[in-house]
């Protein structure tokens, strides 16, 4: 008998032997692809944390610290110098707020049926005095931004509907219930939407007598007060260094260029506030980018690594994508920076490579750096144009544009387009239906604006006509509004933007009121001039080089004289310029990608040798097993044979 299985299995174990050869290269590959893989997530990781250092705020950043928190906090930015403020707090700016008389029902109608008009307008009240929240001797003057007005019906005539149709109509006053628990618990409470002085309320009631004795309220009439004041109006007074100021909110904006001021209560005495470079955040912006660096450097060494105790070399050892991508990170940060100012390496600021070739920082030097030239810190690190103009501003720059000191010529600048008009408004009453609407172009976007009618100065009708136009969704959703002024009474539209787009049209029963029989029209131009000697394209304010070493570079030009305008001073940092080469090679493109999808296509080539070469085998192990059982029995029916013969031979007779 033949071991038919053991022989076969013999066999097929030397025939195997390619199969197992491409399974072991597949395998190795697949290996090579997860090295790959950990070499691109570190790669997108550092990417993540180049491009969030990108922001210039980081390293220019300044600290705003009070001496009395409690009273007083601020933030401030790259903008503001170094120094401290004094700074007293005596009153803080608060809204008013009115209480109507108690009903005993807040769902009960009061008054009749009919309709009547609500008018509310906002201003200052002035003079007089004040008891119990009454105003006796006062005056009213309207701040000029129109009135607004709620329709009470029948439908809404109940203190919950006076209450939601005065919240719907967004006319500046929130309205809600009080119970305070007596007979008559159920109280109308109004509060101005906006503190400060210029913020209080003026209510018209037109209409049902019981609701104009509910709401009606006149500061500057002594009998026309059915509301009680609980809150008077008033504008936050401070002072700066000594300096008086009054603002109508307690966060302030415009005192200090680049400082905002949180007044949170009054103070006896002066609190100061002080203004400092912000090295803990450059510090850390710094560590950040060193780590960044560090675990890239890791997680390519690992996958690169060579074991002398072992005389081993990790899976990537030697590999062509890995090792191109790790010389050029390091040949880039070895590399100086152009046009940075006083610092142009990394080693400048204590940052420097260590033997094993990672980075490390010297505190003590980088603390010099920032105390010396704390600004220059960002352009070493980030995209920074700086321009010698101070009505000249980086905005932007495409990967194109080199580092570099060019030189601003400006030739034309830009305007806004505006709308004057011929003569002096007809009048300054508004009717409704006569000569409130106003059909406006501003920047190509179409609105309509419904004036309210009233009789206005022609200041106060200025600011209606601009707060109606500048409501507009349509407007607000494009970013365009308006700016109306008057003199003489003679109405200008100006838009807020600049360029060949900007322009102002007005058309509408509303329009020859204001505007004369021959308003003129004028189109805004767009900023021309040169970047670096040669001719740049101008959008707006917004000047971009089109041609040279400076093209993609664009510059925001806010006014000045034309021609020289000095130099635009461009730097590309580290963190900008390694974010963008680090987006570049986690793409389709890039040197890891492409070995690792090279790889890819190498297995699913030998997957599909693997599978002709398993058919084969299975096709070699069914002949091998049909030839050896084929044998086998061959040679058991030979030694039945045999047998027999023998069996015959032995019984023949002895001669």
């Amino acid at each position: 008998m033949i071991d038919v299985s053991s022989i076969v299995s013999q066999l097929m174990a030397t025939e195997q032997q390619p199969l197992i050869n491409l399974q072991n290269q597949q395998s190795s590959y697949q290996s090579q692809i997860s090295a790959y893989g950990t070499v691109q997530s570190a790669l997108i990781s550092f990417q993540s944390a180049m491009s969030g250092l990108t922001d210039a705020s980081q390293f220019q950043g300044m600290t705003a610290t009070s001496s009395n928190t409690s009273a007083l906090t601020a933030s401030a930015t790259s903008t503001v110098a170094p120094g401290s403020y004094s700074i007293g707090v005596t009153t803080l700016a608060q809204a008013q707020a009115l209480v109507a008389g108690g009903e005993t029902s807040q769902t009960a109608a009061i008054g009749g049926n009919g309709t009547t008009t609500l008018t509310f307008d906002l201003g200052t009240i002035s003079g007089g005095s004040l008891t119990n929240g009454t105003y006796t001797g006062a005056s009213f003057t309207s701040n000029g931004n129109g009135t607004k007005t709620v329709t009470i019906n029948s439908t809404n005539n109940s203190l919950q509907g006076i209450a939601a149709a005065i919240n719907a109509a967004n006319v500046g006053v929130t309205a809600s219930i009080i119970n305070d628990g007596s007979a008559t618990p159920y109280r109308l409470s109004l509060s101005s939407n906006s503190q400060g002085a210029s913020n209080s309320v003026k209510i018209s009631v037109a209409g049902d007598a019981a609701l104009s004795s509910l709401l009606a309220y006149d500061p500057g009439n002594n009998s026309g007060q059915k509301l009680t004041q609980t809150t008077a109006a008033q504008n936050a007074s401070f002072t700066v260094n000594g300096i008086a100021v009054s603002k109508s909110s307690n966060t302030v904006t415009d005192v200090v260029p680049g400082l905002t001021l949180n007044l949170l209560q009054t103070s006896v005495s002066p609190i100061n506030l002080t203004i400092a470079q912000n090295t803990s955040a450059t510090t850390t912006a710094v560590n950040t980018f060193v780590s960044a660096y560090n675990a890239l450097h890791t997680a390519v060494s690992k996958v690169t690594a060579y074991n002398a105790a072992t005389q081993t070399g990790a899976i990537l050892q030697g590999d062509f994508a890995v090792n191109t991508v790790a010389n050029q990170l390091r040949a880039m940060l070895n590399t100086p920076v152009s046009g940075a100012g006083s610092f142009t390496t990394l080693a400048d600021i204590g940052v420097t490579f260590q033997t094993d070739g990672s980075l490390a920082v010297d505190q003590t030097k980088l603390g010099t750096a920032m105390s010396s030239n704390f600004n220059d810190i960002a352009a070493l690190f980030d995209t920074v144009g700086q321009a010698s103009d101070p009505q000249i501003s980086f905005t932007s720059a495409a990967s194109t544009a080199q580092p570099g000191n060019y030189a601003v010529n400006i030739t034309q600048l830009a305007t806004q387009g505006s709308l004057v008009g011929s003569s002096a408004a007809g009048t300054t009453t508004i009717t409704a239906g006569v000569n409130d609407t106003l059909n406006v172009s501003v920047n190509g976007i179409s609105t309509t604006a419904t004036l309210a009618p009233g009789t206005y100065t022609a200041a106060t009708l200025a600011a209606e006509v601009q707060t109606e136009i500048n409501g507009s969704s349509a407007l607000t959703a494009a970013g365009a509004s308006v700016a109306v002024t008057q003199s003489g009474g003679i109405f200008t539209f100006t838009s807020n933007s600049y360029g060949s787009s900007s322009s102002v049209s007005i058309t509408g029963n509303g329009a020859s009121n204001l505007l004369g029989g021959a308003p003129v029209s004028t189109t805004g131009v767009d900023v021309a001039g040169t970047i670096g000697g040669y001719a740049a394209t101008g959008s707006g304010q917004f000047l971009t080089a089109g041609v040279g070493n400076a093209l993609g570079l664009k510059i925001q030009v806010n006014g000045g004289a034309l021609g020289a305008r000095g130099t635009i001073n461009y730097s590309q940092g580290y963190a900008g310029t390694l974010s963008l080469w680090a987006t570049a090679q986690d793409g389709t493109t890039g040197l890891i990608s492409d070995a690792s999808s090279g790889l890819q296509k190498s297995i699913t080539s030998i997957g599909t040798q693997i599978t002709a070469e398993q058919t084969r085998l299975t096709a070699l192990q069914a002949l091998y097993t049909s030839q050896y059982t084929a044998l086998d029995q061959t040679l058991s029916s030979m030694n039945s044979t045999s047998q027999y013969l023998t069996t015959q031979l032995a019984n023949l007779p002895k001669a």
